[in-house]
C-alpha cells in the first residue's frame, strides 16, 4: 500500500510540474505587425517586427507581400540602417482613384536585404501606407524570412476564427471602423499619431516579451519544485 502511494505521489508531482511548465512557457515568436490594427479608409504607419528564432543563423532577408485583392495606392518605407529596400509594383486590373487622380499600379511586395538580425535579436521595418480599404476587416501580409544558412521560413498561413493558431501565421492588420472628426464625418487617423501608436505598441510588445520570459522561468522553477516534492514525499513514505 505504501509503495502504491509513493508511486502515486511521485506521478502527481511530476505531472503538476510539467503542466505548470507548459502553461508558463511562451509561444515561439513570429513575424508580426505593430500595431496590429488601423482605421479603415485612413493612412497608417506600422512596423513589421521580425525576431530571429535560430541559434546558429542570422536573418538576412525579409519579403512582405501586400494583398493583391485589396491594393493600397500609396506605400512608403522608412530607411533601416544596414538594410536596403526594394519595392515591387504591379499593374492593377482595375485602376484606382486617389486625390482625384487615377492610379494604375500598386505596391505588391517589399523586400529588405543586406542587413542581419543576429540570434536573440529582432528588427522592425516601418512602412506607411494608405488609404486603407474600407471593404474588408483585415489585411494579411504573407512574409518570407530568409536565414544565412539558406533556410526560408514562410509566414503565410491565415488564421481561422475558432481554430488554433497555425504553425506559421501570416502577419495580419485588423481594420477597424473609420475615425470620426468633430463634424461627425469619417476621417483618416493622422500619420503622426500612427507613428506614436507604433512606438507605444512596440514598447508594449517588448514589455510583453519580457513578462513572458519571466513567467517561463517561473514556470520552470515551479515545475522542478513540484517534481522534487513528489519524489521526496515518496522517499519519506518508503523509509517510514
Amino acid at each position: 500500500m505504501n509503495s502504491f502511494r509513493t508511486r502515486r505521489l511521485t506521478t502527481v508531482g511530476a505531472l503538476t510540474g510539467a503542466t505548470l511548465l507548459m502553461a508558463a512557457v511562451p509561444a515561439f515568436a513570429h513575424v508580426s505587425v505593430t500595431p496590429n490594427s488601423a482605421p479603415k479608409g485612413g493612412y497608417s504607419t506600422v512596423a513589421f517586427k521580425v525576431p530571429n528564432e535560430r541559434d546558429n543563423a542570422s536573418t538576412i532577408k525579409l519579403e512582405v507581400n501586400l494583398p493583391a485583392d485589396h491594393p493600397i495606392a500609396s506605400v512608403s518605407t522608412q530607411a533601416v540602417p544596414g538594410w536596403k529596400v526594394e519595392v515591387t509594383k504591379t499593374k492593377l486590373a482595375k485602376p484606382m482613384t486617389m486625390h482625384g487622380k487615377q492610379v494604375t499600379e500598386a505596391v505588391t511586395k517589399i523586400t529588405w536585404s543586406g542587413g542581419t538580425i543576429e540570434p536573440g535579436q529582432f528588427q522592425q521595418f516601418p512602412v506607411s501606407f494608405g488609404p486603407l480599404p474600407d471593404d474588408t476587416d483585415e489585411l494579411v501580409f504573407k512574409a518570407l524570412q530568409t536565414y544565412s544558412n539558406n533556410e526560408v521560413v514562410r509566414w503565410i498561413e491565415e488564421e481561422k476564427a475558432g481554430a488554433a493558431e497555425p504553425a506559421n501565421p501570416a502577419p495580419a492588420l485588423k481594420l477597424t471602423a473609420a475615425v470620426a472628426d468633430e463634424h461627425g464625418s469619417a476621417a483618416p487617423a493622422a500619420d503622426t499619431k500612427a507613428k506614436d501608436t507604433t512606438t507605444a505598441a512596440a514598447a508594449d510588445s517588448d514589455s510583453s516579451d519580457t513578462t513572458a520570459r519571466i513567467l517561463g522561468v517561473a514556470g520552470i522553477v515551479v515545475g522542478v519544485i513540484g517534481v522534487a516534492f513528489g519524489v521526496l514525499a515518496g522517499r519519506r513514505r518508503t523509509s517510514a
